[in-house]
């Protein structure tokens, strides 16, 4: 799919689908805007790209933050002069634990992050597309925005905000040459998600499609990130709104 000098920004780009889409996207033409709070793994997915012969810079940031979100996007900007794709992916999972137990610092941090962080990161970047009359954006949900999890509330609770952006957002801005869509993954081989596994044998109960998933393994990062480009190319030029589940029947 033909990205060629396309600009993209990828949050949460440092590791995991982030990192996977960054490269995805490089290799396929377009120059990566890495954005990470961790400066090492951030500049690592960006020494990658360049390795594979692919251009971009790294900005770090924390997206649940206003002007560090406006730095990344500044960034793009000053050094590109546009931003045809946003991937807002940066995303954190919560500790596993029963609703009520769940301290009120931990409930912030989840909805700065998940929240917080894609709303800024929409805010932002449309203002630059809406200017350039073109764009697209890609979300990332999960399969815990359309379906409860157990011991996630908070977590599902983020998800299902997601979903309810990238509609709402994709609505407005239908007709403004913007495209915006959502990815809802489901069970992928990263540390995020070997973090859940962990919990979840930790606080003793184990969901009964966790230890073999439902086509007998965990995706990898690579898959979701072809998606990732599917959605960003003009492959998907009549998708705007779409919430697209990646994971393997899990919800099924």
């Amino acid at each position: 799919m033909d990205l060629l000098n396309k600009i993209a920004v990828v949050t949460g780009g440092g590791s995991g689908i982030g990192r996977a889409s960054s490269l995805k996207l490089a290799s396929n033409g377009a120059k990566v805007v890495v954005v990470d709070f961790n400066k090492e793994t951030g500049e690592e997915t960006l020494n990658l790209i360049k390795e594979q012969g692919g251009e971009g810079i790294f900005v770090q940031a924390d997206v649940s933050k206003s002007e560090d979100v406006q730095k990344y996007v500044n960034a793009a900007v000053d050094t590109y002069g546009r931003i045809d794709v946003f991937f807002n992916n940066a995303g954190v999972i919560q500790k596993i634990s029963p609703l009520t137990e769940i301290d009120d610092s931990e409930y912030d941090r989840i909805m700065a992050i998940n929240v917080k962080g894609v709303f800024l990161g929409l805010k932002h970047v449309l203002k630059v597309m809406e200017g350039q009359g073109s764009g697209s954006i890609i979300n990332t949900a999960s399969t815990a925005g359309v379906r409860s999890e157990h011991s996630m509330a908070v977590y599902s609770a983020s998800k299902h905000a997601v979903v309810g952006l990238t509609k709402s957002a994709s609505l407005e801005y239908v007709k403004k040459g913007i495209r915006i869509n959502g990815i809802c993954p489901g069970g992928v081989e990263t540390a995020l998600t070997n973090s859940v596994t962990n919990m979840f044998e930790t606080g003793g109960y184990i969901p009964e499609e966790l230890p073999n998933m439902r086509m007998g393994r965990y995706a990898k990062p690579e898959e979701l990130a072809e998606m990732v480009v599917f959605l960003a190319s003009d492959k998907a030029s009549y998708m705007t709104g779409s919430i697209v589940l990646v994971d393997g029947g899990l919800t099924l």
